[in-house]
């Protein structure tokens, strides 16, 4: 099987995003944007998804965060889209519950082509280190218009919001990583009774 990848860049007059996506990777990366907690989060998204990363985004961060992580969502979703084309093969569905300490958060997606978010996370503060929490999600919300995936985020309990937004990003990860994943079974087909995602 070919190698499933594709490069995106976006340009605005707010922000400047080029990403390059490997998905059958081994989770390398080399990210860098202008919120270093929002970096961390992506740099363990392609550490857990096993996904090849490469993330360059540049915003106005002195006017808010808003832009710049909503448009790497955006990115992100678009770029997945054209790596996985047609989506023949493979298992379109993915949900995972990740564990982070005394934080539990759910995941599901299914690559469907019919975009929608549904987001339940609350924190405590609005900042989780240099993170405005406030925008996570935007840039959920980004990721499935762009990707036209059906994503469900729910933070069932936590103490700590740094255990709370990591262990989205986790969940998130393996999540996409089982939706992304070929099922030999499939024989190419699309999983899909009418025969197209």
């Amino acid at each position: 099987m070919a190698l499933r990848k594709a490069c995106v860049e976006r340009k605005t007059k707010e922000t400047a995003i080029a990403i390059d996506l490997v998905v059958d990777g081994s989770g390398k990366y080399a990210i860098e944007t202008p919120v270093n907690f929002f970096t961390h989060m992506l740099e363990s998204f392609a550490r857990h998804g096993l996904f090849d990363l490469k993330i360059k985004a540049v915003g106005d961060v002195h006017i808010d965060q808003h832009h710049s992580v909503e448009d790497v969502g955006i990115v992100l979703g678009q770029v997945f889209k054209d790596a996985l084309k047609d989506k023949k093969g493979i298992q379109r569905s993915g949900f995972f519950a990740f564990p982070m300490d005394e934080a539990l958060a759910l995941v599901a997606v299914d690559l469907s082509g019919r975009p929608f978010l549904q987001y339940d996370a609350k924190f405590k503060r609005r900042m989780c280190g240099d993170l405005d929490t406030d925008v996570l999600e935007d840039f959920f919300q980004g990721f499935a218009m762009s990707l036209q995936a059906n994503v469900a985020i729910r933070m069932n309990y936590g103490r700590s919001d740094h255990h709370k937004v990591e262990a989205i990003f986790k969940a998130f990860a393996k999540a996409m990583l089982m939706a992304c994943s070929v099922e030999p079974r499939l024989k190419g087909e699309v999983q899909s009774t009418k025969g197209v995602l």
